[in-house]
């Protein structure tokens, strides 16, 4: 798609733009609003649950999408990405309980898996390396605008009206991305002689599946020792090995296991990885940082963090338009990863509204100066042939840090909830309930947990309805459980920044290789010696 014209270019894009809208925009309007709804549902213990299926379907959808859209064009797939996401996204507005809720999740993740995959490989189709960057800058932008409208108008929408409606007032859009996919994006034809890698498909699947359920389940369901959590580990090995022998024999191998000799893609895709395991571990915390421990609803925490996104919106858009300018990305990456580890690094001392406001801007700065670099490094060091593949794979590898993150966060912050709710509710200062009702005191008691918080207007109603003697020592308890909550919170924001910390070092081993002016890779840019080197090496001819 290279050879069309420029107006045909823009238009396309604009079509990709509005489909990654309209599953950005359904994913952060829940942001701010997801504590809340689960509180509704009564389904705390199984918070972490709601975000790990969507990242679980997401991952597997993005990494079989990638090389059968290399097979079969962008275009049936990322069709197929918003359908799935339309209708995920209507069945989780219908949810009663949260079984229902996680369930339907996960179909919504399929399809954001598919779009994104598909997306982001688009633009490689479109435009030769050098330009990538202002087009990833742009996409990275759309997610940003949808990070500053999203969490805001949901902290809004589920003060003021149903809750289920979070999830159906975008579904017009979605129509209208379909169309526009549809009627504007080319269909290229399927390239014969080519095979579906269906052994492969099934063994990576069965590789990723127990992998991420155990680090989902350890330490929360199970112990990190138990046979139920080592009998998945020694499944996810088996099957990985499997799948290593079955890829060395196919024709057409779902994830070409020479892409890992490259450097710069084993390099990039393990900063995803780790950029990813602290991002996403720690920063779906904000919320609850926000709204449990700074007692803030949900309509002023969207407030709280729209600044972050701004920030990122505007310093991504910036970035992109300077990579593309200059030729070079490894600079960005190296100014933004220290930004990002500061901006996390100041979470651990947050007390109040101004400091949550003054690091989240921080880090969303390191985020927009970071975030694209990646992608593109990958991408341009790799033949045209094999764009799919690529990027799906350092997809795989963010959703995959991303996943084990959130599961190793959510162990840290169990851990660490239930000494330091120990420690405040019998310390000398804790609230004395001996000179209270009994049946008062076991029903005040019933608040002593996190979950509670979440709920501001149930704490608000049964503070109104006590007592004044208990209303105080009401008071007194949940200040108590906020400020446990605080200190919590504070480990799982330390714990992220020492992981980004490990992904600042390997970004001094990413090699930068020149971005190319055509999605051509000629030969002649081969470091001597290497010439013949296999498909996807980044210097291979077409």
């Amino acid at each position: 798609m290279e050879h069309l014209t420029l107006k045909r270019k823009v238009t396309i894009m604009i079509a990709i733009m509005a489909a990654m809208f309209f599953a950005a925009i359904n994913q952060t309007i829940t942001s701010t609003a997801m504590p809340r709804i689960i509180a509704i549902l009564d389904g705390m213990d199984y918070y972490t649950w709601t975000i790990n299926i969507y990242l679980l379907t997401s991952t597997i959808a993005t990494i079989l999408v990638g090389k059968l859209s290399d097979m079969f064009g962008r275009k049936p797939f990322i069709l197929i990405g918003i359908l799935f996401f339309m209708l995920g996204a209507f069945l989780t507005g219908t949810s009663d309980n949260v079984y229902q809720f996680i369930i339907y999740r996960g179909i919504q993740g399929i399809g954001a898996g598919i779009i994104q995959s598909t997306a982001f490989t688009a633009v490689g189709d479109l435009f030769p390396p050098r330009e990538r960057g202002k087009w990833m800058g742009l996409m990275t932008a759309v997610f940003g605008f949808s990070s500053v409208l999203g969490p805001t108008l949901g902290g809004y929408l589920v003060d003021h009206i149903d809750w289920h409606w979070l999830f159906w007032i975008f579904l017009p859009l979605g129509i209208v991305a379909f169309i526009m996919i549809l009627t504007l994006f080319p269909k290229v034809d399927r390239k014969h002689g080519q095979s579906v890698d269906y052994v492969g498909s099934l063994f990576l699947t069965t590789t990723i599946v127990p992998l991420l359920l155990a680090f989902s389940w350890a330490g929360t369901e199970y112990e990190w020792g138990s046979w139920q959590i080592l009998s998945l580990l020694g499944a996810t090995v088996v099957s990985a090995l499997i799948f290593i022998f079955v890829e060395t024999l196919v024709k057409e191998p779902i994830l070409p296991l020479h892409l890992f000799k490259n450097g710069v893609v084993t390099v990039s895709n393990l900063i995803g990885f780790i950029m990813n395991f602290g991002l996403m571990g720690a920063m779906i915390y904000i919320s609850f940082y926000v709204q449990g421990v700074l007692a803030i609803s949900p309509t002023y925490a969207g407030y709280v963090t729209l600044p972050m996104s701004l920030c990122m919106v505007i310093t991504s858009a910036i970035t992109g338009q300077l990579i593309a300018k200059i030729g070079k990305y490894k600079r960005f990456a190296l100014i933004g990863m220290p930004v990002m580890i500061i901006g996390m690094g100041l979470m651990i001392f947050m007390d109040n509204i101004a400091m949550t406001i003054v690091s989240t801007i921080i880090f969303g700065i390191g985020l927009g100066l970071g975030m694209p670099v990646f992608s593109l490094a990958t991408q341009n060091a790799v033949s045209h042939k094999e764009l799919g593949v690529v990027t799906a794979s350092t997809q795989l590898f963010r959703n995959l840090g991303g996943t084990i993150g959130i599961a190793v966060m959510g162990t840290v912050m169990s851990n660490s909830l239930t000494k330091h709710l120990k420690e405040a509710l019998q310390s000398p200062s804790a609230p004395d309930f001996s000179s209270l009702d009994p049946k008062t005191a076991q029903g005040m008691l019933a608040f002593a947990n996190p979950q509670t918080l979440m709920n501001k207007p149930l704490v608000e109603k049964t503070e109104a309805s006590l007592p004044e003697q208990a209303r105080a020592l009401f008071v007194q308890m949940i200040d108590s459980i906020r400020h446990a909550l605080g200190d919590t919170l504070s480990t799982v924001f330390l714990t992220g920044t020492l992981v980004l910390i490990v992904a600042l070092v390997l970004v001094f081993f990413l090699k930068e290789l020149p971005l190319r002016s055509t999605n051509q890779t000629p030969e002649a840019n081969a470091p001597s010696g290497n010439a013949n080197v296999k498909p996807g090496k980044a210097v291979t001819a077409e």
